[in-house]
């Protein structure tokens, strides 16, 4: 099948669109900006006035203009030197300075005027005292060229810091001069060899890309719909968690289709002056309809698209809210015919206005997860296309490894991974380079610190703790490495992941997870009777399970089957649950969190000489495998079938 675009009126043009200016010399949405340009063009005839004036000032030079008759005398005096005339006009210099007529100095060089009466022979004088009269001004005059050209400088420098500062500041139209509107986003010719971004670029979400097959369908065969009577989705948007790969989609919806694509983040719309963002908007909405059919990408919207009336100004029109409402405005008067659709991302979909999430505006909403093991597996083999890899490499077991990474994560692994072997001065990427990079990236990079003997013996048997709990508690994540090497902000580290991918959790097993986090603490009070501050971050951890297991996931009898913690948007219009029953769910959390902690002491006491061993070992070595670690701890290890 083609996935050349449908012709346009333009054929000549072959759009490919990344969203950066094509044509400088045309002013931005077909119009002549007002604001700007005429302030510059205004400011430059008034600096050239004053610049050409003051040159024409001071090029007439200072010489005083004397009396014919003090002329007179300093000729018969023999003090004129040189002297050029001009009809009555006479110019000249003096052989020795005299003091001005009216004080404030003397002078050598004048200019004076020779009466129309005057019958004084002034030829034979001149002869008689040796005076030269020259063919040359005494004083030289620049010319007209001179001036004018000398007066643009000023203008010119006056140019240039004016354009210096309007890019630097974002744009030279709108509202406010140099504060107004950026160029919106212009179509570019895409260059020979540079290939667009399409669903085969996309991989682990093979479910998100069937959504967006029939907006893909529409672009490439629009009359096929329009003669069914059929609309394409007016916007849709993508929801999901940081990294999930929802600009890449965007970006191969209209790669697969072969459409316009203009980009543009929705902070980049917000400006201090009110009423500019909106203009942005329009504008955009404008050069997408031109090119039609094409599409309008607005990442992170939820920062202009709030609920209205959560935290908005006094007066409720401030600019985030006129910049959203005019995205409203501009979705609803879509037609059939025009073919512009709107996707827009976000990963806060929970908070963003009703309005613009009606049927008619982005009337369709696909949530973008994560990756199964099977999808990251096919991310991973995207990423690693120019990556030259070792025999060993095995995706497929990197994959099992990486549960819950999105793709930017797993991109940045396989970065991480070649950087490696770049600096090991390999020729390949090997299996170990991808573990070392996990481990850097999921545990933190190492650092060179030198602990007390005591001290580095408490973070053995706390990280023991964590690991042993890990491995006796039912249906816990298996532990996949023990450390004691210092890294990111931890004295140690137990790394455990689970066998497959998790979509719903147990009571039974967020309890494990609550006594494996409290093992660190447990080991210490079972084995030093103290408790280090070495639980922080376990304590956090706990704090967030138990909360969500009492006043979320209706998992304690006292409080019920209730979402007793409203969420942000909830919050936004002041729901929030009663005094009594949040007391109840400090009650019910700390009774959860007591409960798992006295069963971890317990067990640590039982199987104490485990622990034991799992410390000395840790000491020893440092760092534990998980092989070798169930086998130190005298753990069968039961896999489960993936």
């Amino acid at each position: 099948m083609s996935n050349a675009a449908p012709p346009r009126k333009t054929p000549e043009k072959p759009w490919r669109t990344e969203g950066t200016p094509e044509e400088p010399t045309k002013w931005p949405g077909g119009r002549r900006p007002r604001g700007g340009w005429w302030g510059l063009v205004v400011a430059a005839v008034i600096v050239f006035l004053i610049a050409y004036g003051a040159v024409s000032y001071y090029n007439r030079g200072n010489e005083p203009t004397i009396s014919y008759t003090e002329f007179s005398r300093q000729i018969n005096d023999g003090n004129v030197k040189t002297i050029y005339s001009k009809g009555d006009a006479i110019q000249g210099q003096l052989k020795h300075a005299q003091a001005k007529p009216h004080g404030g100095g003397k002078y050598t060089k004048f200019k004076t005027q020779r009466p129309a009466f005057a019958d004084d022979k002034l030829w034979q004088n001149l002869n008689k005292h040796q005076v030269t009269v020259t063919a040359q001004p005494v004083v030289q005059e620049r010319s007209f060229l001179s001036n004018l050209l000398l007066s643009l400088a000023p203008l010119v420098i006056l140019v240039v810091v004016w354009v210096f500062f309007a890019r630097r500041i974002g744009g030279l139209t709108g509202p406010g001069g140099m504060l107004g509107r950026k160029t919106p986003p212009r179509p570019v010719e895409l260059r020979p060899g540079i290939r667009r971004t399409t669903f085969a670029d996309v991989a682990g979400i093979d479910e998100v890309k069937g959504e967006l097959d029939d907006v893909v369908d529409f672009l490439e065969h629009p009359d096929a719909y329009r003669r069914m009577g059929a609309k394409a989705p007016r916007g849709v948007l993508l929801t999901g968690p940081p990294g999930t790969g929802k600009t890449l989609l965007a970006r191969a919806v209209a790669g697969e289709a072969d459409v316009p694509f203009f980009s543009a983040s929705a902070s980049e719309f917000i400006e201090m002056i009110v009423g500019v963002g909106a203009s942005r908007v329009r504008e955009l909405f404008a050069e997408a309809r031109k090119v039609a059919p094409s599409i309008i990408f607005i990442d992170e919207i939820d920062t202009i698209g709030r609920a209205r009336g959560a935290g908005a100004s006094v007066s409720g029109h401030d600019e985030r809210e006129q910049t959203l409402n005019q995205i409203l405005t501009e979705m609803d008067g879509f037609t059939g015919s025009e073919g512009v659709i709107v996707i827009a991302a976000t990963n806060r979909a929970d908070i963003l206005d009703p309005a613009l999430t009606r049927p008619g505006r982005f009337d369709r909403v696909v949530h973008v997860s994560p990756p199964d093991r099977a999808g990251r597996e096919a991310i991973l083999r995207i990423h690693t296309r120019d990556i030259p890899l070792a025999p060993d490499v095995d995706l497929a077991q990197v994959a099992r490894t990486t549960p819950g990474m999105t793709g930017a994560e797993l991109a940045n692994l396989a970065n991480e991974a070649a950087l490696l072997a770049v600096k090991r001065k390999q020729q390949q990427v090997t299996q170990t380079d991808f573990s070392q990079a996990l481990e850097k990236v999921q545990l933190g990079a190492e650092r060179s610190l030198v602990m007390p003997e005591e001290e580095r013996r408490r973070t053995a048997y706390h990280e023991s703790g964590h690991a042993l709990l890990g491995m006796l508690q039912p249906g816990a994540d298996p532990v996949r490495k023990i450390t004691i090497v210092p890294r990111g902000r931890a004295l140690g580290v137990t790394l455990s992941t689970p066998e497959s991918d998790k979509y719903a959790y147990t009571e039974e097993y967020l309890r494990g997870r609550i006594i494996g986090a409290l093992g660190g603490m447990a080991a210490e009070r079972v084995v030093y009777e103290v408790i280090t501050t070495g639980s922080e971050s376990d304590l956090e951890q706990v704090t967030n399970i138990a909360r969500g297991m009492v006043a979320r996931w209706g998992m304690s009898e006292r409080v019920g089957r209730l979402s007793a913690l409203p969420s942000d948007a909830q919050q936004a219009y002041g729901l929030a649950a009663a005094p009594q029953t949040l007391d109840v769910i400090e009650i019910e959390m700390r009774r959860i969190v007591d409960e798992c902690y006295e069963e971890a002491c317990c067990k640590l006491q039982d199987h104490r000489s485990q622990l034991d061993a799992l410390a000395e070992a840790l000491l020893i070595n440092e760092t534990l495998e998980e092989a070798e670690a169930y086998r130190i701890a005298g753990v069968l290890r039961v896999r489960k079938n993936d």
